[in-house]
């Protein structure tokens, strides 16, 4: 807790009137890198907000005051009063009020969740950003209240899943978006090495558990595909782990085991004694278990190419049943292109023939209508056609003759 301790008074200011964070102690400057947990960005971003200010003169420093926009603890892009902005406090007194208990956080900013329960001495807050949750933990865990030091930490993230089988080109964007179409996402995170490369697992932080449950029914049921190659995602409940405190000493539950196990001090075993032939066959026994889960690991990898050497085969040839089934297609309906053009053009033939035809028949009812003409005035007259009358007559019919023919032969 010493690392709290060394700063100095600092207000916060919100775009409600500022209030006071109480920072005891003394030293110089105000550090707020003596916060435990406190991000690097979030300091920087807190140092460029801090404007110092001396009261009083002479030549003894004098008291320094700060004032610290609240904005300054979110990094850009970070949303507000998420679930990692969501403090436990146990160890509450039974008989504290929920005035009290907001009270008791009211210095950084205004919580959007309070909940206590006096029965068992514990109670939940949200607060603004994850840096102010963090300078309310480093300042709080261990506060006396009512003869009570306050047990303060992160509250388990109860919608959070952990994702795997990622592809190398899949984003914290591309992973947000995805899983979106569930619900609210609060944070979207692909893990990646110390390099930079991505590790194919992630992990996706929901607003609410409904939601999360969700993704982890619809993933689990179905293949969720993130990108073109049909690699679907593993989704799993996300284990939670407090990395940052730890176990201290004095949480431990000093049982009659711990007595025992304590007796001894940290020592490295001595070849010969009975320390050090259980020590090794321990050790041997983890070496047995590191090598069986690196040829798993091996196993694993092998099976892992054969399958994506397969899926790319089985990707070339169903590329290839596709080119295959649409020239098929092009070809039928080429053919049927044709049968119709060829059905086009026969009944066009179709119609000029009936066409002549009628044009035939048109002029042969010409021609017998002219001749009992000519036979009826011929009857009628008394009186034979003169030499021309029968040259023209003969023209005409071997000329009707020769148009007769020629259809024929067409």
């Amino acid at each position: 807790m010493a690392a709290n301790r060394n700063l100095k008074q600092v207000r916060i200011e919100n775009s409600s009137p500022a209030v006071p964070l109480g920072m005891v102690g003394g030293g110089g400057g105000g550090n707020l890198k003596g916060l435990r947990g406190l991000e690097a960005e979030s300091e920087a971003a807190a140092a460029m907000a801090l404007v110092p200010s001396k009261e009083g003169g002479g030549d003894e420093e004098q008291e320094v005051g700060f004032t610290i926009d609240i904005k300054s603890f979110l990094k850009p892009g970070e949303k507000s009063y998420t679930q990692r902005c969501r403090l436990f406090v146990g160890n509450l007194p039974t008989d504290i009020t929920e005035e009290d208990f907001k009270r008791l956080f009211e210095r950084y900013g205004e919580p959007s969740e309070v909940f206590i329960n006096r029965d068992r001495g514990f109670g939940f807050i949200r607060l603004e950003s994850r840096t102010l949750a963090e300078i309310a933990k480093a300042e709080l865990d261990g506060t006396i209240l009512k003869s009570r030091p306050l047990r303060i930490r992160f509250a388990t993230h109860g919608a959070a899943l952990t994702v795997k089988n990622l592809s190398p080109v899949v984003s914290n964007e591309l992973l947000e978006q995805a899983f979106s179409q569930f619900g609210p996402v609060e944070r979207a995170v692909v893990v990646v090495d110390d390099r930079g490369r991505a590790t194919g697992k992630g992990f996706v932080e929901f607003a609410a558990k409904p939601p999360a449950r969700k993704a982890l029914e619809r993933c689990s049921d179905g293949a969720f595909l993130l990108t073109t190659t049909p690699r679907p995602v593993v989704v799993e409940p996300m284990e939670q782990f407090d990395d940052e405190d730890g176990l201290p000493e004095k949480l431990m539950q000093k049982t009659q085991q711990y007595h025992k196990e304590r007796e001894q001090p940290p020592r490295f075993a001595q070849p010969g004694t009975f320390e050090f032939e259980y020590a090794s066959r321990w050790k041997a026994l983890d070496e047995m278990e590191k090598q069986q889960r690196e040829q798993v690991d091996r196993n694993i990898r092998e099976a892992k190419e054969k399958l994506e050497a397969e899926m790319e085969a089985a990707r070339h040839e169903h590329q290839l049943m596709l080119m295959r089934q649409d020239l098929m297609r092009r070809q039928e309906e080429l053919r049927r292109l044709e049968e119709l053009r060829n059905q086009e053009l026969q009944k066009r033939k179709q119609i000029q023939l009936r066409h002549e035809e009628e044009h035939r028949r048109r002029e042969e009812e010409m021609l017998r209508q002219r001749e009992q003409e000519e036979l009826r005035r011929q009857q009628e007259g008394g009186f034979k056609p003169n030499f021309m009358d029968n040259l023209l007559e003969l023209s005409l019919t071997w000329s009707l003759y020769t148009y007769l023919s020629r259809l024929r032969r067409n």
